[in-house]
């Protein structure tokens, strides 16, 4: 992502999502002016995910658990969306590996809660082993709405 650039466009973005049953999708799907050359190919992969290996080292985050959110994001949530907050959030987990940009926002919700409540060495491993499979379909994905 550039550096200082303009937010107003995914608050929009993320604001319409939020408020009703669509697939949650990029914003960098189509053309994003906020992405830097050739960063679609890091964002689509998930190699823009791997400098948060900093924030596990210092706790601040885990490799599981719910995807951390953005402060304007957090101002929208209903009270019951706030217990995603119970557990540190993480690069990859349950939503990621059920469905990510094809959910919706009240279905990426109940999986963080579920995971949340769920929570557990063997749900850890098993999305653990379910993520690789889930990177390749994203990528799928990217691929098909750069075609159409």
């Amino acid at each position: 992502m550039k550096v200082n650039a303009d937010t107003s466009t995914h608050q929009s973005h993320l604001t319409d999502l939020m408020g009703s049953d669509k697939p949650l999708t990029k914003l960098d799907l189509k053309e994003d002016s906020r992405i830097i050359r050739f960063g679609k190919i890091f964002r689509q992969s998930g190699l823009d995910e791997l400098p948060q290996i900093i924030n596990i080292l210092r706790g601040e985050m885990s490799l599981i658990g719910p995807r951390p959110c953005l402060p304007y994001e957090v101002e929208s949530y209903l009270q019951w969306q706030k217990r995603r907050f119970d557990v540190l959030p993480g690069i990859t987990g349950l939503w990621q590996v059920n469905g990510k940009n094809r959910t919706t926002f009240t279905e990426m919700m109940r999986l963080d809660m579920r995971y949340a409540r769920e929570l557990s060495f063997w749900l850890d491993a098993k999305i653990m082993f379910k993520t690789i499979p889930a990177i390749i379909r994203q990528i799928q994905d990217g691929r098909t709405v750069k075609n159409s």
